[in-house]
């Protein structure tokens, strides 16, 4: 099951070289006719991933399915959604018809309008059974008890979802339309700090919590003890789906963190900021960056890319906001390919969380791209960096060496909208030097120097590959579904004056 091999070296130094040449953003132009060909036959090829994955009784997806046809007994709002827009895709890429699309969507809608949810609130749980329906209350990996919860980011991709058939399929916009009008994120939305709660239970969990209800309608929920504060990561896109529906202020966008402060009270964060403080809609917003092999970046929480750049697949932040993700993003998708091949030299690069080869599933990322000082690690033997916060924390030598790198392919695509070439090059390398694909496209991950395999296809990274695949073939068309109309209206007039330091 397990390819053992070698990196010969040409391929390590036509990588390194590759670095050194990237690109900045590419999206303005078409891919090529052979780029185009091969970007379609990993569109069918991941969509059949999604076939796999599929319960006919409910027309729900697994979370994820193993190579030999294995499928999950569990699903989350976030998997849902992703199928829901990877059959859009699939439908505007010709894999499959109008009616056949029409047809899968419109039962999945009808399960998602009896599945079991918090009825003040409108948010779905955060695990249902894909062949029943079922609101999760036992684990079906080992039997444990599962407290129902309710997720701010898995429902605001949920919307991401629904938001894409409401415009896309227009036969089935009243029943779109029915569900998304009943979810409203205010409740998440902590007026005191500014900040989405991470979530709420409906019944006391045995963990940290805290009683309450923002929205005074309903029963009291229990929130997560945490917030989510940081602006370059994922949970941003309820942010703008709670703007677009007036459930949040605008705003709570600047209330958001881009690096903590540089003050010695700060210092246990990733690295000592450099930055600015500017005023935005009444909000003082200190301007920070991290200074990253000669890139100033603003970070992600852990230094991952499906934390940076899964929400600019469905909103165009780089052109909405060009003093700000238009500098960042691009700038982002450079560092990752940096450490990957000139800092820890594994000869690929793209790391976000994924299925662990070793089994079960872990993040990854790029350590000093995050504010986290744990930091998501790019190998398995969790190899960080740590800068200090001079004067207040020294630092540590850097790293000798950097052990077993895991790559997943789903990063690349996430980077196709900045640097394809870079991004094309690297799934081919990686096709060529290991067992990486099967009859559903790219599998998850891959050690890079033992050559193991995470033989799974999982929908979250499947979604994520087919959205870039679709706007990258049909000119940002699953971006145009969600963005247009309500969301540029609400959202572009809130992120355009932004103006980051980042830069390099």
């Amino acid at each position: 099951m397990h390819t053992r091999l070698v990196i010969a070296l040409p391929v390590l130094v036509g990588a390194l070289t590759l670095a050194g040449a990237a690109a900045t953003a590419t999206s303005a132009d078409k891919p090529k006719g052979d780029q185009r060909a091969t970007e379609l036959a990993y569109a069918r090829d991941t969509y059949r991933s999604f076939e796999m994955m599929l319960y006919p009784e409910t027309g729900l997806p697994a979370d994820n399915v193993s190579a030999a046809g294995v499928r999950s007994r569990f699903t989350s709002p976030t998997n849902i959604a992703a199928y829901m827009w990877s059959t859009v895709a699939a439908r505007d890429l010709g894999i499959i018809t109008h009616g056949d699309a029409r047809e899968r969507l419109a039962q999945t809608l009808e399960t998602l309008a009896h599945l079991e949810h918090h009825q003040p609130s409108g948010q779905f749980y955060n695990w249902y059974d894909p062949q029943t329906g079922q609101k999760l209350t036992t684990w079906p990996v080992d039997g444990s008890t599962v407290t129902p919860f309710l997720s701010s980011v898995d429902n605001g991709w949920l919307a991401v979802g629904l938001k894409i058939v409401r415009e896309a399929v227009p036969q089935l916009r009243d029943e779109a339309d029915a569900i998304l009008d009943q979810m409203d994120f205010g409740f998440y939305y902590d007026p005191q700090q500014g900040l989405l709660r991470g979530g709420f239970w409906d019944t006391a969990p045995s963990g940290c919590s805290i009683p309450g209800n923002y929205r005074n309608r309903g029963p009291q929920v229990w929130y997560t003890c945490h917030h989510y504060g940081s602006l370059n990561t994922e949970p941003r896109i309820a942010s703008y789906w709670g703007i677009t529906r007036g459930q949040v202020p605008g705003t709570h966008y600047y209330k958001m963190w881009r690096t903590f402060p540089n003050t010695c009270d700060w210092s246990w964060q990733e690295m000592r900021p450099e930055g600015v403080t500017r005023t935005y809609l009444g909000v003082d917003v200190f301007e920070g960056h991290y200074a990253y092999r000669g890139l100033n970046i603003v970070p992600s929480w852990g230094g991952s890319m499906f934390e940076a750049l899964m929400v600019p697949l469905f909103v165009p932040e780089e052109e909405w906001a060009p003093q700000s993700w238009g500098v960042n993003h691009p700038l982002y998708v450079r560092g990752q390919i940096e450490h990957g091949l000139n800092e820890a030299r594994y000869g690929y690069w793209g790391f976000s969380p994924s299925n662990n080869p070793d089994g079960g599933y872990r993040e990854y990322g790029v350590d000093p791209m995050g504010l986290d000082p744990a930091g998501y690690t790019s190998d398995q033997e969790r190899t960080t960096v740590d800068y200090g916060f001079e004067p207040c924390r020294p630092g540590a030598p850097p790293p000798a060496a950097y052990g077993e790198g895991v790559v997943t392919p789903h990063a690349s695509f996430l980077a196709l909208d900045f640097d394809r070439d870079a991004a094309l090059a690297n799934l081919a390398a990686l096709r060529r030097n290991f067992d990486v694909y099967g009859a559903g496209g790219f599998y998850d991950a891959v050690e890079v120097r033992s050559g193991t395999v995470s033989r799974y296809y999982l929908a979250l990274d499947q979604g994520m590959i087919m959205a870039a695949l679709a706007n990258e073939l049909e000119s940002n068309r699953l971006q145009d579904y969600f963005a247009k109309g309500e969301v540029e209206r609400a959202v572009k007039p809130v992120i355009a004056p932004e103006e980051f330091t980042a830069g390099g």
